[in-house]
């Protein structure tokens, strides 16, 4: 026990060793292979030698240890960032590393190891059980589009650009632009953006409309220092001569009189933004929506606000646009893969921001394909973490405590002997996060009851699943968006919105 202990010391001096700058950076390959190999054989023989929960618990936080480690091997971000960033994982996957081993000493030397931790434990999980179910309800409560608002005169709507940027597109392009050409607003431009489409299909799509008053805009190759969309969005918010500009992808539909509605619940709110999670078409593919059901449980479950952290939706967001140019435009988010979650977290610091679900009245709808749901959920998951590795085991641990092992002593309870109070009360905990699973489904239409019943488990071992996908592909391989890698030089961070002129 006493070598392992020194081999998980010199690891972790190796580990830190490597971001000393200077000569022991230069040579960080070989420092982080060696702390490497250290790590995964002092981990390893201590999780066969004395198999248990913290054992396991350390070993677990030793693999994103060496996940680190082959980051900064492979080096593919910019120094300067690589340095700082796989410092900041290296200092708390030993803090958290340190903490674990404290606790199974700690439970080693407690005398109340049988039925009152367990307890314990249960009571932690019923008591995140009813924060969540609580904070879903409100949520519902305040993201619910209003039954009745003022219907507003056409004189006095404002003038509604619609953008959307088009790259590769077939037919769902055409189905959008025959939605929104049929719209009854007064005031509408439309602007379609052919990102550079590598088919003859988009362009010719695009131009087919030209009678119809659309506008084609040609975009341009992709800079270096930009992500691809978000110098489209840029290049559309430029042509637009709205006041406020509604972005869209190609799998939204509008009803008639959907944008009037929209503009008239923005404008009666007294918001510059609002980010919308449209209704679930009725044609919408059902295979693998239980993807749709947790990133929308993931929106709509916790109490996001209170972290600053707004829920936030690419779809179907409009915002108007002198609040845009006030807090930086697109400039000041040129690699985010979510820009507008930084404009949302700007703007509702002054309450200038709302996300709200929309209904079957209001008639916007979304139909994406199980390939785009996958895909989306890829390329989103990563960075709504902050491509933070620490993050992601955090997470994975949150979901295991306090969300899947309520499910394990419920049933497991019948066969291993945990006391009543923790089996009860464990019991209680995953029939209440299964009422917020539920409410989530049901409001966004995607699963019945039934569904909701059984997927809650399988939904969160599938989000891990898809978040440690993602982990891997920003990381260290690619991850596609209509034919572009978004991955480099997405990993990147921008702290701060530039300061308005």
């Amino acid at each position: 026990m006493m070598l392992l202990l020194m081999l998980f010391g010199v690891g972790v001096l190796l580990e830190c060793a490597l971001h000393v700058p200077g000569f022991l950076w230069r040579g960080r390959r070989i420092l982080a292979g060696a702390a490497l190999m250290l790590t995964a054989f002092a981990s390893g023989a201590l999780l066969i030698l004395h198999f248990n929960l913290w054992s396991f618990l350390i070993f677990l936080i030793s693999l994103y240890r060496i996940f680190n480690c082959l980051r900064v091997v492979e080096g593919r971000m910019n120094e300067r960032y690589l340095h700082h960033a796989t410092l900041r994982t290296t200092i708390t996957l030993t803090v958290l590393q340190v903490l674990a081993a404290l606790l199974w000493m700690a439970w080693d030397g407690w005398s109340e190891t049988g039925h009152m931790v367990w307890a314990l434990i249960a009571a932690g999980q019923l008591a995140a059980a009813l924060i969540v179910l609580v904070s879903t309800a409100r949520r519902m409560n305040h993201t619910a589009w209003p039954k009745k608002f003022p219907a507003l005169p056409a004189s006095d709507l404002p003038t509604l650009t619609v953008a959307i940027p088009a790259r590769n597109e077939t037919e769902d392009l055409e189905t959008c632009l025959r939605s929104l050409i049929a719209n009854d607003y007064p005031k509408l431009e439309i602007l379609v953006l052919d990102d550079c489409s590598q088919n003859r299909r988009t362009p010719e799509i695009i131009r087919s409309f030209a009678h119809d008053g659309v506008r084609f805009l040609a975009g341009e190759e992709p800079k270096q220092t930009w992500l691809p969309k978000n110098q489209a969005y840029a290049h559309l918010l430029r042509e637009s001569s709205g006041e406020y500009v509604l972005f869209c992808g190609v799998d939204a539909r509008f009803a008639p009189g959907s944008l009037r509605q929209l503009i008239a619940v923005m404008l009666h709110k007294k918001k510059d933004m609002l980010s919308l999670l449209p209704w679930r078409a009725a044609g919408a593919e059902r295979r693998f929506a239980i993807v749709q059901a947790m990133r929308y449980m993931w929106e709509l479950a916790p109490p996001r606000r209170l972290f600053g952290r707004p829920s936030v939706l690419s779809t179907c967001w409009v915002a108007k646009k002198e609040a845009l140019a006030r807090i930086g435009g697109f400039e000041a988010v040129v690699r985010a893969i979510v820009p507008e979650a930084h404009f949302a977290r700007v703007l509702i610091k002054d309450d200038a921001y709302s996300f709200m679900r929309a209904n079957q009245k209001l008639g916007i709808e979304s139909i994406k394909s199980a390939k785009e749901q996958h895909d989306t959920a890829v390329r989103m998951r990563y960075p709504q973490l902050h491509r933070r590795p620490e993050n992601v085991l955090l997470l994975g641990q949150a979901y295991g405590f306090f969300m899947l092992l309520p499910f394990v002593l419920m049933s497991g309870g019948f066969f291993v002997s945990v006391g009543i109070a923790a089996h009860s009360m464990a019991a209680v905990a995953a029939i209440l996060f299964t009422a917020a699973y539920l409410r989530v489904v049901a409001a966004t239409r995607t699963g019945s009851p039934w569904f909701g019943l059984v997927a809650l488990p399988v939904g969160l071992l599938y989000d891990l699943t898809l978040l440690h996908i993602s982990m891997w592909k920003y990381e260290f391989s690619e991850v596609d968006w209509k034919g572009r890698n978004v991955c480099i030089p997405a990993m990147h961070v921008i702290p701060h919105l530039p300061k308005p002129d």
